[in-house]
């Protein structure tokens, strides 16, 4: 299928229902189809089921349970770095944050405070920072991770579109990042300042979820939401599970100016895998 037609058919369905009724299948428990569905995607994405902790097929309740399956342990160390990779996945893109632009792909770009969900002061701290994109296709593991200490202090729910992200859309869609349903957390480091983790939606990403919240986005009612962590600590160290997707997406970070100097190995396309070393402060 050609990339045009790709585009114009993510413009052509009905990505909320299909992302609603995706959930309800991937949430079923104790369905007779689950072992059949996980079966066929194993094998159609290649998903090493070695690495994770419980490797059986048939024992997983629902599609969720086996898509947010934990590795077993020591099966991603974590690399001596100020920052690591919260994820397996890719790079989308990184870089430079000009002004408060952040490069989609090439010919599309979005601003800071678009994808934060319009909070310009918050967007303001990020400018001439750096910032990285990392998708996660379905094979990858799919729990979020710290890429350093962080102690919580907002979290912001952003409605909006269902696009999937995956690169041929990153290419062909506009505002993709800024554009979909999107979860916002914000964090603060003792040793680095102020950080951004956003978790971008996607067509038949059923929901996101945080280990402080649980999922964020249980009912799509097309309202924001905001919650404020000043008055509770909420501290997570580096690697650390953060969050999930079910179902597979996108998450962008933001960093303030002279905070990171990206790993010279990364680069747009790269595969990554969680706890890699993503940078060190510049020196």
């Amino acid at each position: 299928m050609s990339d045009r037609l790709q585009i114009l058919l993510q413009h052509l369905l009905p990505k909320q229902r299909l992302t609603v009724f995706a959930g309800r299948v991937a949430g079923a428990r104790g369905s007779a189809l689950t072992p059949r569905l996980i079966r066929w995607f194993v094998k159609r994405y290649c998903v090493d089921m070695a690495e994770a902790a419980n490797p059986d097929i048939a024992s997983y309740a629902s599609f969720n349970d086996f898509f947010t399956r934990p590795l077993k342990p020591g099966a991603r160390p974590i690399a001596p770095a100020d920052f690591v990779s919260p994820v397996d996945g890719a790079i989308s893109q990184l870089g430079a944050i000009d002004d408060h632009h952040i490069v989609q792909a090439k010919g599309h770009r979005f601003t800071t405070t678009e994808l934060v969900g319009g909070d310009a002061a918050l967007a303001a701290g990020f400018a001439h920072g750096s910032f990285a994109n990392l998708y996660l296709s379905p094979r990858d593991y799919h729990r979020l991770h710290m890429p350093c200490d962080g102690k919580l202090r907002r979290m912001i729910y952003v409605p909006g579109a269902l696009f999937s992200v995956n690169p041929v859309t990153a290419r062909g869609v506009a505002n993709l990042f800024a554009r979909n349903e999107r979860v916002v957390c914000v964090f603060d480091s003792p040793e680095h300042g102020p950080f951004v983790m956003v978790l971008v939606g996607a067509t038949i990403v059923g929901s996101m979820a945080t280990v402080w919240h649980g999922v964020v986005n249980p009912k799509r009612t097309g309202a924001p939401a905001e919650w404020d962590y000043a008055d509770q600590n909420i501290v997570l160290k580096q690697g650390e599970e953060m969050g999930r997707f079910l179902l597979g997406s996108t998450i962008v970070m933001l960093f303030k100016p002279g905070t990171i100097a990206f790993n010279p190995a990364w680069a747009p396309e790269r595969p990554v895998r969680l706890g890699e070393v993503m940078g060190n402060r510049p020196d």
